[in-house]
């Protein structure tokens, strides 16, 4: 009677070949261990049956080194960190030689592990970027650097003669502040925000008038913008127009998106860079429901003509709906209390100190710091 056994000669030439199974005998426990070993040794690449040459041990990987670069705003485009270069970029993806490091808040400084010696530049994550901010070119760095050296990495804005670190806060009574008791509206608090977490000085200018709409914001832009030179243009518009006949839905006649988009093409081109506000929710403890309703079909309409003119967004709507609670935010139908306004000045910190991608995420980021509390402990 033919038997299959399993067994297989391991002589020369015989490789596969059948073979009688020879009588079962149990190793010993340290036997067992030795041929578990060389088990995982074959497991490991050693060549099989019909194999040749012998394995080869991979060779010792090249060392790495650490790299140490600044992200800052090249105020001048000269591509030079000069004394009163202050501002540093945090959240910034830096690669050396394909490895990545991030750089930390008020010191922008970004530390690249695992680099191999060479030169290599200094390169940014473009989708960690900031709106509006760019790369400039720099000379390749030795690797590894010199004790203690740091490789400064620029990044330019395009504002031409316009004043570095100003913001146009441009609008209505929320812009003026109405409804704050102990902050400037979100003004102030935007300063705070940007020197807490860019470092650097910041100067937002005020120009909000009261009870206007966005129809006198339009008429008022051009002047504002040749007064103050800003390098940033954060508009907040369009509470007042539900209040007119026209705009009681947010189609045409409704003059709101053709207004804001007229701020934004006079932003851009005075090479001031815009960034508008979604308008916030009215109190709906004293408004009616159709009011917010408006609000919520404007800011779908505010949103995308933001894209369509390259215009960074503000979602201080969004902002509101997370917080919860909205009355408790307001003073009276749509002024905001000084809760309101740190959410609305953290809606204007986002879009302009995130990356988009960032930005979309909502909530304060763990990595920036939350403005100061209210002296009444909100």
């Amino acid at each position: 009677m033919r038997q299959y056994t399993s067994g297989r000669k391991t002589g020369p030439g015989k490789c596969g070949a059948l073979a009688p199974r020879p009588a079962r005998m149990v190793p010993s426990l340290s036997v067992r261990v030795r041929l578990r070993f060389a088990l995982l040794l074959a497991a490991a690449g050693l060549p099989g049956c019909g194999g040749g040459g012998s394995p080869t041990s991979p060779g010792t990987p090249a060392p790495g080194y650490p790299v140490t670069a600044v992200v800052f705003y090249d105020e001048n485009g000269n591509g030079v960190m000069d004394a009163g270069e202050s501002v540093r970029l945090p959240e910034v993806d830096v690669d050396v030689a394909g490895h990545v490091g991030r750089s930390e808040k008020l010191t922008g400084r970004a530390v690249v592990n695992g680099v191999p010696a060479g030169s290599f530049p200094v390169s940014v994550r473009t989708s960690s970027l900031p709106p509006f901010y760019a790369a400039a070119g720099v000379p390749p760095i030795s690797v590894p650097q010199a004790a203690g050296s740091e490789a400064a990495r620029p990044l330019t804005l395009p504002i031409g003669d316009n004043v570095p670190n100003t913001y146009l806060a441009f609008g209505d009574s929320i812009t003026v502040g109405e409804g704050s008791h102990s902050t400037d509206g979100y003004r102030n608090v935007v300063e705070q925000l940007l020197a807490q977490n860019l470092g650097g000085r910041h100067r937002v200018i005020g120009d909000g008038v009261s009870g206007t709409t966005s129809e006198k914001g339009a008429d008022r832009i051009e002047s504002s913008l040749r007064r103050n030179r800003p390098a940033y243009l954060l508009v907040l518009y369009g509470t007042n127009d539900w209040n007119k006949a026209a705009c009681k839905t947010a189609e045409p006649p409704c003059f709101t998106i053709d207004n804001l988009r007229f701020m934004i093409q006079a932003a851009k081109a005075a090479r001031t860079l815009p960034v508008v506000s979604t308008i916030i929710p009215p109190n709906p403890s004293q408004t009616p429901p159709e009011r917010n309703e408006w609000v919520v079909a404007m800011n779908e309409k505010i949103k995308a003509m933001a894209r369509q003119e390259g215009a960074a967004v503000a979602d201080s709507y969004a902002a509101f709906s997370r917080a919860g609670n909205l009355p408790q935010l307001f003073e009276g139908p749509v002024h905001p209390d000084d809760a309101g306004y740190q959410l609305v000045a953290g809606a204007f910190f986002t879009a302009i100190a995130r990356a988009p991608v960032a930005a979309a995420s909502g909530g304060w980021p763990s990595l920036f710091l939350s403005p100061h509390a209210t002296s009444d402990g909100r």
